[in-house]
């Protein structure tokens, strides 16, 4: 099939890349020239043969709005627009309705994989009315991990970007369990050798995981994690988790916890938020500070 791809990025241009070794044609947009296909979005639209499939890959908020829009005047009734960014699910809501108006289909597809996606896949969360996601199910599995699993239709529209939003207030939680214990490891006189006690996890312990290896492949690359500063951005959706379980009254203290942690770390130097920022740097290519 064809797809429209808006927003060429770490994800976008990797996402790309494996669409098109499945043997779909992706066209791609991007602010940067040397990245894109096309120069517009307008020329994007022209290029592709109707009912159109555009992916959105670029930030949440006023970006993913104002592509919406433009979409929206440029796409006709039967197209399908797929916001596979890191949307608020109530946005999604909205822009749903906002295209249904003009007859356009919406699909929110949560996005899991970071700079690993091209290789492993990419888990996908998406949410949507059942035929418009068939419009872009041969996408979807191009995507996905070889195997069953790595993709779900979670269930109407908002449903994805609310799966993922839950499923990375998760990842904060364990990358902050993983952070607590190497912190202890380290300032034990008796431990001599904390890489290696990471590493000697990686195998029939009941905390192994992907995780965890990557951890380990920080520590490769700097022991002690010394070239960092322990400050560890939050992307977000931490924050919309808490909201939500505030709004739904389901506690949930150790992703709380996390969430605060990350706020702390912007006080001072904080060793757990070098092992935070150097996971995030691992499995998503997010930029870390260095140390002064």
């Amino acid at each position: 099939m064809q797809l429209g791809l808006i927003g060429l990025g770490k994800m976008g241009g990797n996402m790309r890349e494996r669409i098109r070794r499945a043997g779909h044609t992706v066209v791609g947009y991007d602010r940067n020239p040397d990245l894109a296909d096309v120069h517009s979005l307008a020329e994007l639209v022209s290029s592709l043969e109707g009912p159109r499939v555009v992916w959105v890959m670029v930030p949440a908020g006023a970006p993913t709005q104002t592509v919406i829009d433009e979409l929206g005047d440029l796409l006709e009734a039967g197209d399908t627009v797929v916001d596979g960014g890191n949307s608020r699910w109530t946005d999604d809501e909205k822009h749903a309705e906002e295209l249904a108006a003009k007859g356009i289909g919406f699909v929110d597809a949560g996005v899991s994989g970071g700079v690993w996606g091209l290789e492993n896949g990419y888990a996908l969360m998406v949410g949507g009315d059942a035929e418009n996601i068939a419009k872009v199910q041969p996408v979807f599995d191009a995507l996905k991990p070889e195997g069953d699993f790595g993709f779900v239709h979670a269930g109407k529209v908002g449903a994805g970007h609310f799966s993922k939003m839950v499923h990375n207030g998760i990842e904060y939680a364990m990358m902050q369990a993983y952070a607590e214990g190497w912190e202890l490891l380290e300032k034990v006189d008796s431990v001599t050798d904390v890489r290696e006690v990471f590493r000697s996890w990686q195998e029939g312990t009941v905390i192994r995981s992907w995780l965890l290896d990557l951890a380990v492949n920080a520590l490769d690359e700097d022991e002690h994690l010394d070239k960092l500063r322990g400050y560890a951005q939050d992307s977000g959706e931490g924050r919309w988790t808490v909201e939500a379980a505030i709004d739904h009254a389901v506690p949930l203290p150790a992703i709380t916890a996390s969430l605060f942690a990350r706020f702390a770390s912007r006080q001072d130097d904080s060793p757990q938020m070098k092992m935070i920022a150097a996971l995030r740097n691992q499995f998503g290519g997010h930029a870390v500070e260095s140390a002064k």
